[in-house]
């Protein structure tokens, strides 16, 4: 079978960890929305419930932010009623 580009790239260790970045932070991202989205909340209601502002739910939802810190994951885990699962892996 022939292997695409994507495939191939992979291959690189710098394109790989370059794409396990963006695709982690896109991941905790679409996650927060998902379930803001679930629980009817309008990103105001969650930025009330965590004692942060609309444009910090707004960061944290776009994909592109990279300073997530344990805390503030586990502050919007329990808005959710959720928990934090880390792995090393």
């Amino acid at each position: 079978m022939k292997k695409t580009i994507f495939q191939k790239e992979m291959k690189s260790p710098k394109f790989k960890a370059i794409y396990e970045e963006i695709a982690m932070k896109l991941d905790i991202g679409e996650k927060i929305a998902e379930l803001r989205h679930k629980r009817k909340m309008t990103q105001e209601d969650l930025a009330k419930m965590l004692h942060t502002s609309r444009s910090a739910i707004i960061r944290y939802e776009s994909g592109e932010y990279a300073h997530y810190n344990l805390f503030t994951l586990v502050k919007i885990a329990k808005a959710f009623d959720k928990e934090i699962k880390v792995k090393f892996v």
